[in-house]
């Protein structure tokens, strides 16, 4: 088998393995960062994925120095985002197709993510997403966000699934070490940052896309 066992349950983190979004985030901030009189180097910006604000903030001021206002980089850098986002955040290749195979299975499903309810839900209405999905874990519902497992602990207790028997979706490093560490069947689906050694040791396998990770499950 492809995978170490049959899934009982999938759990799927959002940004940059569901939609098209970091890609966005990061044009955001670097143009904010830039209208600030600053420059925010792509690596700086990879390093802030996985994170929810305060650990990207931490990264900021590590870049720029303690007295960084990452308030003001954030405030603009959201505002920026939805006026890009207006035009519309894609899906990632092979969503559709896998909630579809997951119907026909009759597998649980639902979403681990460190955004905020609020970007959740503008991402779901504007994709018909939020029925196809039996839980929702966002920023706020859980008190140590990625790469601690207690996101991930949530999501299966949410599914009534044991940990061991879920599939984890994850795209970023923090959040293969929070599925990993839940003791889940880990897989990463590389969006903007590469798979490293303590990935592939992290994870059961590295997969291209979506589609190929469904392939895994027919």
């Amino acid at each position: 088998m492809v995978l170490p066992r049959p899934p009982k349950a999938v759990i799927f983190d959002m940004d940059g393995l569901l939609v098209d979004s970091e890609v966005i985030y990061a044009e955001a901030l670097g143009a904010q960062a830039i209208a600030m009189g600053r420059n925010l180097p792509l690596e700086v910006i990879k390093r802030m994925i996985g994170h929810t604000w305060p650990g990207s903030a931490a990264v900021l001021r590590q870049h720029f120095g303690p007295d960084f206002d990452d308030q003001a980089l954030k405030d603009g850098a959201v505002a920026r985002f939805h006026e890009i986002a207006r035009a519309g955040v894609a899906l990632k290749a092979g969503v559709l197709e896998f909630l579809d195979h997951l119907d026909v299975l009759r597998l649980p499903r639902a979403l681990c993510t460190s955004s905020r309810r609020a970007a959740v839900d503008l991402h779901f209405a504007e994709h018909g997403l939020a029925a196809r999905f039996d839980a929702v874990l966002a920023h706020g519902d859980y008190l140590r966000p990625k790469p601690d497992p207690e996101p991930y602990l949530k999501a299966a207790q949410a599914l009534g699934v044991d940990p061991a028997d879920c599939l984890a979706l994850e795209d970023s490093h923090n959040g293969v070490r929070a599925a990993a560490g839940a003791g889940m069947m880990t897989v990463m689906v590389p969006d903007m940052l590469d798979p490293t050694e303590e990935m592939e040791s992290l994870c059961v396998r590295i997969a291209r896309d979506l589609h190929e990770v469904r392939g895994w499950l027919s």
